[in-house]
């Protein structure tokens, strides 16, 4: 298990925002073709729901909120609010709602909070429902930096709900010196105390940066074909212990990893308990990700959807959750809200985890769309390296 607090809310399993990564149903997922999903699923223009109905759903991942937020919600709102923590993997969860949605059907959640490249999924699927933005005035809130994704201009049908960094996660006992590169992931001094994610874009995104590639202008296998090459030699060689999800901090904190591929998040509360543990953005670049809120479509609870939005981007609420779940707000506000909490909150308010400079900003890379034929060429590839 990582270090993460629980929350005692909802009702998904005890693990963190990242944890094991099933890879159930991946090539199943990719076996229907887009255009026959969208064909069963419609387009995503479909006009608001009726929004008269008080109540909302939320389902989330584990561990990816306070203890006082959604509590303080219903009582603020009114609406009978509930919020589950279904989501362990991106494919195993888009695969579990398939079904359903591909043939016009409801699901039980008004929200979901997909990974952006899978929202971006969803909404070619014609799964999304357009946003109201004038009921969410606190939107104006959000960084920079995130609005007007290429993939949702205007944040018409997403907002980000967390932000975070893939990178690398090292013991300084059990290498014995700083990690700088992604080269470190195969220097043979560690052969056998290496992880890598089973989130593939984070782990693969990182090789092919350290092949110089921007990951950005991957479209297709072919382009990806020597990070999975380079990945596939390692596990062969013996230089990777294990493919892990969250459970990457257990082996990290004993030193069975010396080094391996993690996120920032995850680190920055282990390092407070262990600080023989740190967290580097390779010289490379790390992988940018968000994990987004979504309205799903068959949803009839528009203004509840609305209020919920507006409500966590207000930057008070939004540096309650970011106090705890310690990944990077994407609300503008947030650090002098942390500042005026006072003790360890005013303390994540100075670190560069959670607020990097222009210049850290600038070695973040993101994936860009694949096509569905090719994200069943990746996922595939990927799942056959690693056994799942």
């Amino acid at each position: 298990m990582g270090t993460r607090k629980k929350s005692s809310i909802g009702q998904g399993p005890a693990f963190s925002r990242r944890d094991f990564l099933v890879r159930s149903g991946l090539v199943g997922a990719g076996a229907l073709s887009l255009p026959a999903l969208l064909a069963a699923c419609g387009d995503s223009t479909s006009p608001s729901g009726s929004t008269g109905t008080k109540t909302l759903s939320f389902d989330n991942w584990p561990e990816y909120i306070d203890a006082e937020t959604v509590a303080a919600f219903a009582a603020a709102s009114g609406i009978n609010f509930k919020y589950t923590e279904g989501f362990n993997d991106n494919n195993e969860y888009f695969s579990k709602i398939l079904p359903l949605l591909s043939q016009g059907k409801t699901i039980e959640a008004d929200i979901l909070a997909p990974t952006f490249w899978m929202a971006q999924r969803m909404l070619g699927l014609g799964w999304l429902q357009k946003l109201d933005l004038s009921k969410i005035p606190n939107a104006a809130n959000l960084r920079s930096d995130l609005k007007d994704p290429a993939w949702d201009k205007g944040n018409q049908y997403s907002l980000p709900w967390q932000t975070g960094v893939a990178g690398l996660a090292y013991n300084i006992k059990a290498t014995g010196r700083e990690i700088t590169s992604v080269e470190d992931l195969f220097a043979p001094e560690f052969k056998g105390k290496v992880g890598m994610l089973t989130e593939m874009r984070d782990t693969l995104g990182l090789v092919l940066m350290g092949l110089g590639k921007k990951i950005d202008q991957i479209s297709t296998f072919d382009d990806a074909a020597d990070g999975f090459d380079k990945i596939e030699k390692a596990k062969n060689d013996g230089q990777i212990r294990a493919f892990t999800g969250n459970d990457y901090i257990d082996d990290l904190s004993l030193g069975n990893f010396a080094v391996c591929v993690g996120w920032s998040g995850d680190v920055l509360q282990l390092g407070k308990d262990n600080p023989d543990v740190r967290f580097v953005i390779p010289e490379e670049g790390g992988t940018s990700w968000y994990d987004t809120m979504v309205w799903i479509k068959g949803s009839q609870n528009g203004d509840a959807v609305a209020e919920w939005m507006n409500y966590v981007y207000d930057p008070v609420n939004a540096a309650r959750i970011t106090a705890e779940v310690q990944y990077m707000s994407p609300v503008e506000g947030v650090r002098d809200e942390l500042v005026k909490l006072g003790g360890d909150a005013a303390e994540l308010a100075e670190n560069p985890l959670l607020f990097p400079d222009d210049a850290t900003l600038a070695r973040l890379q993101s994936w860009g769309s694949l096509s569905e034929e090719e994200e069943a060429k990746f996922d595939e590839r990927f799942s056959s390296i690693i056994g799942a």
